[in-house]
């Protein structure tokens, strides 16, 4: 069975791009928001999360507090920003984000993060 993956990005060319270069290998479940990817997580089981960083309303950092709060099991997050922001990267590695990669990315490299953070579990 293909692993699952929830993609969270306010940018619609984002999420389409992103289902893309997944698609193939994984199960690809998508959000446009934060608020989104907390009510799905209540009825999906995931097993890792690609969630942007700078996103309105309530923005990346914003929902992996909530997912961490709100969710016993554990999943592994990568967040993926276009922010130069050096602070927003340690914030994300401070709460544990599994790993960062700043946008634009080319797709090997994403794959290739995802495969490392499966080979840990």
């Amino acid at each position: 069975m293909k692993k699952r993956i929830m993609v969270v990005d306010d940018d619609s060319m984002n999420l389409a791009r992103t289902k893309r270069i997944l698609g193939e290998n994984y199960d690809v479940l998508l959000a446009a928001s934060g608020l989104e990817a907390l009510d799905k997580l209540r009825f999906e089981v995931v097993d890792m999360v690609l969630l942007d960083i700078d996103m309105p309303g309530m923005n990346g950092i914003e929902t992996f507090e909530q997912m961490k709060k709100n969710f016993s099991v554990e999943i592994p997050v990568i967040f993926l920003t276009a922010s130069g922001l050096e602070e927003d990267v340690v914030s994300a590695i401070k709460l544990g984000a599994a790993n960062y990669l700043k946008k634009p990315f080319r797709p090997q490299e994403l794959i290739r993060r995802i495969a490392q953070e499966f080979e840990k579990q």
